[in-house]
């Protein structure tokens, strides 16, 4: 099953980074966010990527043509009949990454209808290249089949970023809770789809969170796999200091690989 990963956005939130490099390659860890998705799915099986690119992509494909020599020793034949030779194993084999070019300013959606040519099967995950989880893939891909619906959508109940008061009308403080988890359930960006969905997108401007979604749930086909654990999207750089501590201290619960 191919895993499409949109990575094409300008991420201005993170100017601090994005200035420089797309939000999938900036680092936590030491390595891209990018990565990070990728160890994700592969850690479940799921080795087949299509990556769209748009911002800066070309520093994406330049990151993967030189993957190999980056991350593991080698030996380099020079003269006339040249050749490299790899030595040992970096972590991640047999994986297959297909990086596609769909634009600058390319919507969502048009970007999944872009990828569409390297889909091959029934079925296809897409993920948006600045969330992990510890979601496990296996699980949300079996919940898909189950349901026969055409499409599924991750759902997470976020933490509140601030304090949640409950007010008397006179102004007294009936409880006070710090930070509680959300009443309402929100889009966490790991979707499965059946090939059929294709169908709802429409070009380059066609955005994948608004009309496409919108009509498969009115028609019945979105169904929500809810995911209680982690969940983390990095907009801000105040957000891209935090996974890199959670990395930093050991502590970083999308780390199921």
């Amino acid at each position: 099953m191919k895993v499409v990963v949109l990575a094409g956005g300008q991420g201005t939130r993170l100017r601090e980074e994005t200035e420089y490099k797309p939000k999938p390659l900036v680092d936590i860890g030491g390595r891209p966010l990018l990565w990070h998705i990728m160890k994700i799915y592969a850690h479940y099986g799921f080795h087949d990527f299509v990556i769209c690119l748009g911002y800066k992509g070309q520093m994406i494909k330049d990151y993967f043509l030189a993957y190999e020599a980056a991350n593991s020793d080698f030996t380099i034949r020079l003269g006339r009949t040249p050749g490299i030779v790899y030595h040992g194993e970096h972590g991640e084999q047999d994986y297959a990454v297909t990086l596609t070019d769909t634009g600058v300013e390319t919507m969502t959606g048009g970007r999944v209808k872009r990828a569409g040519r390297f889909i091959d099967g029934d079925l296809f995950a897409v993920a948006y290249g600045d969330g992990v989880a510890d979601v496990d893939i296996g699980k949300l891909v079996a919940f898909h089949k189950s349901h026969g619906k055409l499409a599924t959508v991750m759902a997470h109940r976020p933490m509140s970023r601030f304090g949640v008061l409950d007010l008397a009308e006179s102004g007294m403080v009936n409880s006070f809770a710090e930070k509680p988890q959300a009443g309402s359930w929100i889009n966490a960006g790991f979707f499965v789809f059946h090939r059929k969905v294709l169908d709802y997108l429409g070009g380059d401007e066609c955005i994948l969170e608004r009309e496409p979604l919108e009509t498969l749930a009115r028609e019945g086909q979105l169904v929500a796999y809810r995911h209680d654990g982690f969940f983390f999207a990095m907009d801000t750089y105040r957000e891209h200091k935090q996974l890199n501590e959670m990395w930093n201290s050991g502590q970083a619960p999308w780390k199921v690989w």
